[in-house]
Formats: structure tokens, C-alpha cells, sequence
């Protein structure tokens, strides 16, 4: 199939163009784009879509999701991560979800991610107990149906919950440990042979999904089960995916449990380099920055996600500055509390404005833009298909109409796409050269019947939901001890907006 847009407003985001945009064509054939610039020949039999009034860009790239989270989506607020985890990642009381509902959950992160302009997401899957590889297809399933590109891991943590939070032995009853040590998380073994045989199943399937390795954290994982994954990312070429401190709670974690950073604990394994992908990196050190830059990771900004835990902020420019690649990803979908990446971006735009008075160290709209596509492909390993407009890469793009009030009046057409747009002004977006939304509704699904069967279903899994809060609050008076107890440390390091001396020690 051969399409041509004539005429449109281009933000190529990559090649000679750069972020800089031009009245231009472009020609996709089949997957990818054939040519991209001005006065290009129409070719023979091509759908020609006008481009008069409209901006062509790429289509935007969400680094970092958990779409286990999108039955919570809009339960809970005001609490840290530590208190929240209870809730959403329950310790105790879970039982496996039906494949059904695991699609049907998946399908509202992809329906909501195209609508909103995410051609391209990294969905680190978490499922309690444990991740079945039929659980995986499921989602897969739901990415593949939808049209829209997805690298997906299988979350894994292989230590005793407890042993990952400091202090907890000293504040949580033993009564409570005893619970927690009945369960039995999967050996390193157990994780290699599932991970090999989700790589076989799904990584490659339509030319959009691929399969990562995602140890959750340092300090949730035995170093045995991480350098084994990472021996095969390196040699799948696909992403290491971890999380490394993202609340204050977790810079106190690499002292108390490692006598070091989490960054340098990381370090000191091997286990920095430029495949790899680290969410969050809020609460670093210098020296943490120095040795990331050094590596050459990624880190993903979850701009919205860390303020609504309460977090902390990022120093993305001292990162940006070391040579760390830095993308924009929602995080879970309950604790921000959807995966638009225009909400992100907007709130990238803003937030660093306060932790600095020196305003040339701000982020400009061109950067927020990089870290939301190229920078994006890169964390997922395919910045050489996809997070650009550029001839040879695959047709993922947006189609936006720039008569709407979004861009009335026109100014600079980046920060109009940073603080004005919302993602309401998009007329189409194609993944993989193929148009999966048009005017609003998704082409390949029956968006609302989906719907309709998950909302119908919600009750029933409330209702045993509930059954599992109860059961892990009893949980909650001892992670708060630890969370005043983290807070109320000095590390160096100030991650918060206002006052970082909440409580006294």
C-alpha cells in the first residue's frame, strides 16, 4: 500500500530537518517511509491524503507503562509509593487474573495511547503471583489486535518483598513476616526458561512487538537472576529494564542494604550500559550521574507519575549533561492516572521551571519533544526504526489538523505541542505504515464493545479487590514508620519541591 501526504507542515524530528518543520510530502510504502521532503513526484496508485492545514510528526513513544495497573486507574490518591504499592502491587492475597480480563485491561492502555498520539509503548508487566506465559499473550494479544507497537517484559522479583525495603525487619511484626515468607518467588532458572520461551513466542510478531528482560529493581532481585537476564538482553539486543530510585525511601535503600548507591551497587555488577533502561533515577548522586553518563543508560522521566507519589523530581538536565539519554514515559496507570504522553510532556515542560532559578538551564519544547520520540526509540533499542520521520525508518506518525484552537493563534509550533495540544487535534496516526485510528475511532477493533465487556466485568473484580486491600493494610502503620523514618534522612541530595525536612528524625 502506497500513501502520500502532499503539502502538510512536517516535524521530522530526525535527518537534515531536525525539530525544525517545513512545508513538505511524504511517501510511505508499505511499513516504511520511502521519501520525505518538498516537491517529491506522486507516485503511480497512491492514496493521496492533503496536507493543507495539517502537521505531520512522529508518533509519540510512552518508555515506560505498567498496564497491570489500568484496573485501578482512578482508586487511589495521596499516598507514597511504599503505602501505594500495598494496594496496587499487594503483598499478600492476589490470585492470578484470567487471560480475558489481562486483554481486555491491556486494550484500554492501547486504546487510550492511540486515540491520544503513543504509537509506540514499553510495557513492563507485572502479574501477581507470577507471570504465566499464556498471561503475556494476552497482552500481546490486545497490543496485536489494536495496531500499535509494544515492547513487553516479564516483571520479575526474586527476593523476599521485605528484604527490599530498610528497616522493615525492625518495624513490620513477625507475624506479618511469617506471611510474607510463605510465598515462593521464582528461582533464577525458572525466569530464564520463561523468559526464553516468551522471546520464541512473541518477540517479531506482526513487526511491532518484541519481548525485553525486566529484573524490577536492584534490591528486588538476587544478583544471580539479573546478570543472567542481562546476558540475554545482550545477546537478544533488546532492553534491560530495571527501576532504581525512585522515592527517597529507595536512596536510602543502596546505603542500609549495600553500604552504597543502588547506582553504584549496579555498577559494581556489570550491569551499566547503553542497553540498558532505568525508570525514575530521582534521588542520584553525582557520583550515580557521572557513572550513567558514563555507561551510556537510558533513564525515563515519569514526570506526572512521580509527582502524583510525591517523589521527587528527576534532575534531568545534570543528566542530559552527562550523556544519559533521557525519554518521558506515564508510568502505571493508576498512578498517574492515564498513558498520554501529552499530559507528560506538558508537565516535563513545566516542572523543571521550579527546581531552578537559573532559566537557561530549563528544558526547552524541542527537548521534551526528542525525549518523548527519539530518545524513546532508543531506550526501546529501535531508534533506528522508529521516533523519527526519516526515509528507510517504519511509518509511525501522526496527522494533527493545525486549524483547531490548539495551534489558533499559530506561533512556534513545538510549544504549541508541548503546552497547548492534547492530543484532541489529531485526525490520524499510523504505526507501521498502517492508519489505526481515523477522526477519533481505532480501525482494527470495536473500541466500544471492548468496553462495554470490561466495565461489565469491573464489579466482580472490585468486589474480590477489596478482599485484598484489607488484607494488606494491616501493612500500611509499619511502611508509613519507614517512609517518615527515609524521609527524614539527609542523603545529599534534594529531590523535592519545598520543604525535603518533612519530619524530624
Amino acid at each position: 500500500m502506497s500513501i502520500f501526504i502532499r503539502g502538510a507542515t512536517v516535524l521530522a524530528m530526525g535527518g537534515a530537518q531536525g525539530s525544525v518543520p517545513f512545508v513538505g510530502d511524504v511517501h510511505v510504502e508499505g511499513e516504511r517511509i520511502k521519501a520525505i521532503g518538498t516537491g517529491l513526484p506522486v507516485p503511480e496508485g497512491a492514496e493521496i491524503i492533503d496536507g493543507t492545514g495539517k502537521l505531520v510528526m512522529p508518533g509519540l513513544i510512552n518508555a515506560h507503562l505498567h498496564s497491570g495497573e489500568a484496573l485501578y486507574k482512578g482508586r487511589y490518591d495521596n499516598m507514597p509509593l511504599e503505602i501505594w504499592m500495598l494496594y496496587s502491587y499487594p503483598i499478600l492475597g492476589a490470585k492470578a487474573l484470567s487471560e480475558r480480563m489481562i486483554y481486555l485491561r491491556s486494550m484500554v492502555v492501547a486504546i487510550e495511547s492511540l486515540k491520544t498520539g503513543v504509537t509506540c509503548l514499553t510495557d513492563d508487566i507485572f502479574e501477581a503471583p507470577r507471570q504465566t506465559l499464556g498471561q503475556l499473550g494476552a497482552a500481546v494479544a490486545a497490543y496485536d489486535d489494536a495496531g500499535i507497537r509494544a515492547t513487553v517484559s516479564g516483571h520479575v522479583m526474586d527476593r523476599d518483598f521485605l528484604d527490599s525495603i530498610p528497616y522493615s525487619r525492625e518495624h513490620v511484626p513477625a507475624e506479618l513476616q511469617a506471611e510474607v515468607a510463605k510465598l515462593v518467588p521464582p528461582t533464577t532458572a525458572e525466569y530464564i526458561a520463561f523468559a526464553k520461551e516468551a522471546y520464541a513466542a512473541f518477540h517479531g510478531r506482526s513487526g511491532r512487538i518484541r519481548f525485553m528482560l525486566a529484573p524490577s529493581a536492584p534490591q528486588r532481585c538476587t544478583p544471580e537472576l539479573m546478570q543472567a537476564a542481562n546476558e540475554l538482553a545482550l545477546e537478544w539486543q533488546v532492553p534491560f529494564h530495571t527501576h532504581i530510585v525512585e522515592t527517597k525511601v529507595q536512596g536510602v535503600t543502596g546505603p542500609a542494604l549495600y553500604g552504597k548507591t543502588l547506582m553504584r551497587y549496579m555498577a559494581d555488577l556489570g550491569l551499566m550500559h547503553p542497553g540498558v533502561t532505568i525508570a525514575h533515577s530521582i534521588w542520584v548522586t553525582e557520583d550515580d550521574i557521572a557513572l550513567m553518563g558514563e555507561a551510556g543508560v537510558s533513564i525515563v522521566h515519569n514526570t506526572i507519575s512521580n509527582q502524583k507519589l510525591g517523589a521527587g523530581v528527576a534532575p534531568v538536565r545534570k543528566l542530559l549533561e552527562a550523556g544519559v539519554n533521557v525519554a518521558l514515559g506515564s508510568d502505571g496507570i493508576c498512578s498517574n492516572d492515564t498513558p498520554r504522553m501529552f499530559d507528560v510532556m506538558h508537565a516535563c515542560g513545566l516542572i523543571h521551571k521550579v527546581t531552578t532559578p537559573d532559566y537557561k538551564q530549563w528544558l526547552s519544547a524541542a527537548e521534551v519533544l526528542h525525549a518523548c520520540t527519539l530518545a524513546g526509540a532508543k531506550s526501546a533499542m529501535i531508534g533506528h526504526e522508529t521516533g523519527s520521520l526519516e526515509a528507510g525508518k517504519k511509518a509511525d506518525l501522526l496527522i494533527l489538523n493545525l486549524d483547531t484552537v490548539s495551534f489558533t493563534p499559530r506561533n512556534d509550533i513545538l510549544n504549541h505541542l508541548v503546552y497547548c495540544e492534547n492530543g484532541s487535534s489529531i485526525e490520524k496516526v499510523m504505526v507501521n505504515g498502517e492508519i489505526v485510528v481515523a477522526d477519533g475511532k481505532l480501525t482494527k477493533i470495536d473500541e466500544a464493545a471492548l468496553l462495554a465487556e470490561l466495565r461489565a466485568l469491573m464489579p466482580e473484580f472490585n468486589a474480590y479487590h477489596s478482599g485484598v486491600e484489607a488484607r494488606n493494610r494491616a501493612f500500611e502503620p509499619y511502611f508509613d514508620a519507614i517512609h517518615r523514618r527515609c524521609n527524614s534522612q539527609d542523603l545529599g541530595v534534594h529531590r523535592l519541591i519545598g520543604n525535603s525536612d518533612m519530619w524530624p528524625a
